[in-house]
């Protein structure tokens, strides 16, 4: 019976969800964006997508309004969606892109409140209270005072806050898979898997580019992609040999331009493909009618319209030119 129920309950929820998607911001309406007289007209433009009036903001204030957007989103789906590892997934990020700046505030004796973000699963405010107050990590979720704990140490011992990053990236990847494991959804279990590839790939080319060694790219890299990282470390030393690890998967394009990228081609290029690979794994679940799928699907597609929200209106608001931007938008499958 409880599983008829969430059956239900997943049916409607990706029916609305289904319906909103064709309010999104399409290509066609990030063009008229592009192309409208004014930052204030690009703005309003907006507002059709359910977004709230930026057209008189500053960067700071279309960053926060931006903000606010994905939390109500994350909020109101984690309060409909029969299983909340789901929405989770995508929380995740943001808990660890706080911890990332608490641990380097609290080792640089500043303050992170203004760049902490509340689309976690922990607010904002609590999380600065367990570092600052006397309570400590204790009231934290577990995994994630070990992570902050650990990268303290990292930073302590090393010095190098980069090192640091690398730590919480693996630590976060972990939790994301702990939470698709838990969904019960192979889907799910496979998107985690293309983030981490596609992260570790990036972690690949990005090394070779700087001229680093292998115990750095490792340092880099994150387990749990569906390429082993030692395959992928040596298939990136060799070169070419790189694409051929990602053949016949959604990164194979990808894995392409960063053989390019590693030769000093285009590094915009293969880094919008990675985003692309993405979009083109989630894409999938629009064959599959109800579920964890069509929700995932929606909160990729919300993070992937902010981001090009954001692009469009703070690169509107610096002059930056609009076939510039129109260069860095990654695809929307709306």
């Amino acid at each position: 019976m409880a599983k008829k129920v969430k059956d239900t309950e997943y049916l409607m929820l990706s029916s609305m969800l289904r319906a909103r998607e064709a309010g999104m911001l399409s290509r066609e309406r990030m063009d008229r964006m592009l192309s409208a007289p004014s930052f204030q007209e690009a703005a309003k433009l907006l507002t059709d997508c359910g977004y709230e009036d930026m057209s008189s903001c500053a960067a700071a204030g279309v960053n926060d309004a931006l903000s606010r957007r994905r939390a109500a989103v994350f909020a109101e789906l984690a309060g409909m969606s029969p299983h909340t590892e789901v929405v989770d997934i995508f929380r995740v990020k943001y808990d660890y892109h706080n911890i990332k700046a608490l641990v380097k505030a609290k080792a640089m004796e500043t303050d992170a409140k203004r760049i902490l973000s509340d689309c976690g699963r922990v607010p904002a405010e609590k999380l600065l209270e367990c570092v600052e107050g006397e309570g400590g990590l204790s009231s934290l979720p577990e995994d994630m005072a070990a992570a902050f704990a650990e990268a303290q140490d990292v930073l302590a011992r090393t010095g190098n806050p980069q090192l640091a990053d690398f730590e919480l990236d693996r630590r976060c990847f972990a939790e994301q898979s702990a939470l698709a494991g838990e969904s019960g959804s192979a889907f799910l279990a496979g998107y985690v898997r293309t983030l981490i590839d596609g992260a570790n790939l990036r972690a690949a080319v990005r090394t070779v580019r700087m001229g680093k060694d292998r115990a750095f790219m490792l340092q880099a890299m994150a387990p749990g992609g569906s390429a082993d990282m030692e395959t992928v470390a040596s298939a990136a030393e060799n070169g070419e040999a790189l694409a051929a690890v990602f053949n016949a998967t959604c990164l194979e394009k990808a894995a392409a331009l960063g053989v390019q990228a590693m030769k000093g081609g285009s590094m915009t290029a293969f880094e919008l493909e990675c985003d692309n690979a993405v979009s083109a794994y989630l894409a999938g679940a629009k064959m599959i009618p109800f579920g964890a799928e069509p929700v995932a699907e929606y909160l990729a597609l919300i993070e992937s319209e902010i981001t090009a929200a954001r692009m469009i209106l703070t690169g509107r608001l610096a002059g930056i030119d609009a076939e510039v931007i129109r260069e860095r938008l990654r695809d929307i499958n709306a």
